[in-house]
């Protein structure tokens, strides 16, 4: 297995060795240097095919100035997983990377098959989970969600062997409330939710994971009103409750774009007195944010969807540079798959990141 993780030294050493890249490409966040642009994995078949594409898209990506991956078990049936291990691997041997100058996160909590085991879903389940007593009758969601301990252990085993790695640098539930709230009350998923973090920090201490944190779908930019609205100080404060103040709870993943703005916009969240966004919280609290579906899954690529600004012809550069310009966010995660997208994506890394006053400057333009 592949050993060791991000460190701020060799994300560091990373960043140096980029002559191609814009010099705020990349942000420094938790004591690592993450590049502003990071490699998503959810999209395409669990086929070989696929497979073959997003091995060279990760390579691609690493080799053009990228040192942030982002993937899940869920995805592609386990294949996402196997095929950045598989990257990964190959890089590394190659001599073109270290293990420590890249930051790698996934995520748990759905209930998954495996693409590469050709049975039908619930018979995998059976065969995988439910005979070896991983899962127990009532455990499933009717999101298809499990947040029991058991359950959570078995994924994290599993994705340290798909990914082939000692340590992965950030683990997130995924998509917890959305999974489980339409089931349960939010009192008892407050408490499974403090089960989970003491399990990640039990895994921290063990050395299997860096840091932990929440893949979200709605709870932290929804209105305050919404069954699945989640307050972040609440997150954070149980993580303190669990871990102490040099708990592992560091990040978050949540969608965001030009159009799907309400982490920006959305005043829903408290810190203190103060009324402001997701965003604005997550800066004070310390916290760091991933967005994912930067261009929608390619739905903001057509023309005239994505007003022009700062010279860029291409849509995708124009959406990304917009998220990834956005105070608050590390990195979009963007999926790439076909040379030719994985090419006109990676050029934006030569441009620069907007600043907050230029970031202002847009949103005046945008909204005039």
């Amino acid at each position: 297995m592949t050993p060791g993780f991000a460190t701020p030294d060799g994300t560091a050493n990373f960043a140096k060795k980029q002559v191609n890249v814009a010099k705020n490409h990349f942000k420094k966040f938790a004591g690592l240097t993450l590049s502003s642009v990071g490699i998503g994995t959810y999209l395409g078949n669990p086929d070989d095919m696929t497979d073959k594409l997003v091995n060279e898209a990760i390579k691609a990506s690493i080799k053009s100035g990228i040192n942030v991956i982002d993937t899940a078990i869920n995805y592609r049936s386990q294949k996402a997983e196997r095929v950045v291990g598989r990257a990964i691997s190959e890089i590394i041997q190659s001599g073109e990377l270290k293990r420590e100058e890249i930051f790698i996160s996934t995520k748990n909590g759905y209930v998954t098959n495996d693409g590469d085991v050709k049975e039908d879903f619930w018979i995998n389940i059976q065969n995988t989970l439910v005979k070896p007593g991983v899962i127990q009758p009532g455990d499933i969601s009717s999101g298809y969600h499990c947040m029991t301990i058991p359950y959570l252990q078995d994924q994290l085993k599993r994705s340290l062997k798909n990914m082939d790695l000692d340590c992965i640098d950030l683990i997130y539930i995924h998509n917890a409330a959305e999974g489980q709230l339409q089931d349960i009350s939010k009192e008892e998923f407050i408490k499974k939710l403090e089960s989970v973090f003491e399990f990640y920090e039990e895994q921290r201490r063990s050395g299997f994971i860096k840091h932990y944190g929440m893949a979200t779908w709605d709870c932290f930019r929804v209105a305050q009103d919404n069954p699945q609205y989640l307050p972040i100080t609440e997150i954070v404060e149980l993580a303190k409750k669990v871990g102490g103040k040099d708990n592992g709870f560091r990040f978050i993943q949540l969608p965001y774009n030009m159009y799907l703005d309400q982490a920006l916009t959305m005043k829903n969240q408290k810190v203190g007195e103060e009324q402001c966004s997701i965003l604005e919280a997550a800066i004070k609290l310390g916290i760091g944010v991933f967005a994912s579906v930067p261009l929608m899954q390619s739905k903001l690529l057509g023309p005239n969807i994505i007003p022009e600004f700062g010279g860029m012809s291409r849509p995708s550069h124009r959406a990304i540079q917009f998220v990834r310009s956005t105070p608050g966010i590390i990195a979009p995660l963007v999926g790439q798959k076909s040379q030719e997208h994985v090419q006109e994506n990676l050029s934006i890394v030569n441009t620069p990141v907007l600043n907050e006053g230029e970031f202002s400057d847009l949103i005046k333009k945008l909204s005039s």
